[in-house]
């Protein structure tokens, strides 16, 4: 017998005198022109397996087959998932305790799930779950070092917190579309619960979520590029592919559209005093409510006051303002170069470029906004003259009274504060832009004026930082004048007193 090609045989479960099971000894077996009996017993086959150095000979042996062609399909494709080791002893040692470890009548492990893991120099006997092919995938994303690391901290967030949760417990290569759906359906479900306990009548349900977050359709569309990511990249892992679909690619999520930017009208600020109740998360000042925010901010914090304005006025971005450098402000001329900002990676705060070619950009000052600035420059040499030799020359525009840096986080901190103070209703720091991006518009800027301000790529972006001009006077004048066109039946005294309740805030 050739041990390495194997044997195929039948065999049966009669038993002899004493009890002893005859297997392939049992003379019903064949005929008696020696051919094989069809009407007796079930096929099997036997075939010779690698050891570790040291380790006795061993056989696999399966029987039960139905036909002939069964047998030897299955020891073929043993002999497949041997070969898969080439000349790798250890390894060839590893597949057949693999195979010796299938129990009786289960199928043998797919050939291709194997060579995957072979190729990928991972262990042949244990199926790598999602949990862990995401751990290694996010170590192999940091040692790249071109990934920004506040991408980074998104995808270790995403795996922590959602992903891992969820699916880390499945195989890889076993992971589907109904996986990832369901992990939607309950984070889904998770945020509205959060959402029902907060609106609770029981102080104790409302203490059992608090500081607990709920998950917006926005993140989870960038939960699933997280993960989409990961399994491409496992696909693409050239000749070591060790998954051949991506159920992340075909799942369906609500839509992430932005949220619609809303103006604090009378009415608004009404209810949220009565109820806390903000018409949208992202909100922006009438010109009057911005106009007693600045007065505020300068009367009770002159350090960040001029920033402040700025953004106002010319709607920088938080990062891009505190990392303006004394070489980026011309008060001479009346214009400032956008060329850097400084972000926060976690909480560290980095010195980096603008978002992108785009960001890069020149703006020209209004006269009251350089009377802010040339201010603050000079208010700021008092600073320096003061602190002598301990003033750090860090070589930006707006710092704090000892020199340093701002940290971006402590600029929020201190808006917060303010308009808290300044019992105003409330708005982001970054609303500042869209409040910036508004007025522009009802001063009469085109959308490509603002979107070159902005900063933005494109004007779909800026579109959205203007859309809500509708409701602001002067575009509702123009509506007034609109409809002024139409015939109406009711009388014009009647239409007037509209009017007039209608311009209203």
């Amino acid at each position: 017998m050739n041990r390495a090609k194997g044997s195929v045989f039948k065999r049966c479960s009669c038993r002899d005198r004493a009890g002893r099971k005859l297997g392939n000894r049992c003379p019903q077996l064949r005929r008696a022109s020696g051919a094989w009996n069809p009407n007796h017993g079930r096929w099997a086959y036997q075939l010779e397996l690698p050891t570790q150095p040291g380790q006795a000979r061993r056989q696999l042996r399966r029987s039960t087959f139905d036909t002939r062609d069964a047998a030897t399909g299955d020891r073929d494709h043993a002999k497949a998932l041997l070969a898969l080791a080439s000349d790798d002893p250890a390894v060839a040692a590893e597949i057949a305790d693999m195979i010796l470890a299938v129990r009786a009548g289960a199928p043998l492990p797919e050939r291709d799930t194997i060579a995957r893991r072979v190729r990928a120099g991972l262990p042949a006997t244990v199926t790598t779950t999602v949990g862990e092919y995401l751990q290694s995938w996010l170590a192999s994303r940091r040692s790249l070092g071109s990934v920004q690391p506040n991408t980074l901290l998104a995808y270790e967030s995403h795996i922590r917190i959602h992903l891992v949760p969820h699916l880390g417990a499945i195989a890889l290569v076993k992971l589907r579309v109904e996986h990832v759906e369901a992990m939607f359906a309950a984070i889904a479900e998770g945020s509205t619960a959060i959402e029902i306990a907060r609106q609770s009548d029981d102080p104790v349900i409302r203490a059992s979520v608090r500081g607990l977050r709920t998950t917006k359709p926005a993140s989870m569309h960038r939960i699933r590029a997280t993960l989409r990511k990961a399994l491409n990249d496992a696909i693409r892992r050239g000749n070591n592919r060790l998954i051949d679909f991506n159920p992340a690619a075909h799942i369906e999520l609500p839509s992430g559209v932005r949220p619609k930017a809303r103006v604090w009208t009378t009415k608004a600020v009404e209810r949220w005093r009565d109820t806390g109740e903000r018409p949208s998360p992202v909100m922006v000042w009438t010109p009057q409510q911005a106009g007693a925010f600045l007065d505020h901010a300068e009367e009770h914090d002159i350090a960040l006051y001029p920033l402040f304005a700025l953004i106002l006025h010319r709607g920088l971005r938080r990062g891009e303002a505190v990392g303006l450098t004394d070489t980026a402000v011309d008060l001479d001329n009346c214009l400032i170069s956008v060329t850097q900002q400084i972000a926060t990676h976690g909480y560290t705060p980095v010195i980096k470029k603008v978002k992108s070619e785009s960001g890069n950009r020149i703006m020209a000052m209004a006269s009251i906004t350089r009377v802010a600035l040339r201010a603050h420059h000079t208010r700021r040499a008092q600073w320096k003259l003061a602190a002598g030799h301990a003033w750090p020359d860090t070589g930006l525009f707006f710092v704090q009274p000892d020199g340093q840096p701002w940290h971006p986080n402590a600029v929020t901190d201190r808006f917060e504060v303010l308009v808290r103070d300044a019992a105003l209703p409330p708005i982001r720091l970054h609303d500042l832009r869209h409040c910036a991006a508004t007025y522009l518009k009802a001063a009469g800027a085109d959308l490509k004026d603002i979107q070159e301000l902005l900063g933005h790529s494109s004007t779909a972006m800026t579109d959205v930082y203007t859309s809500i001009i509708a409701e602001l006077d002067v575009e509702r004048a123009k509506a007034e004048a609109a409809a002024e066109l139409l015939s109406r039946h009711r009388g014009r005294a009647a239409a007037r007193t509209s009017v007039i309740a209608t311009r209203r805030w």
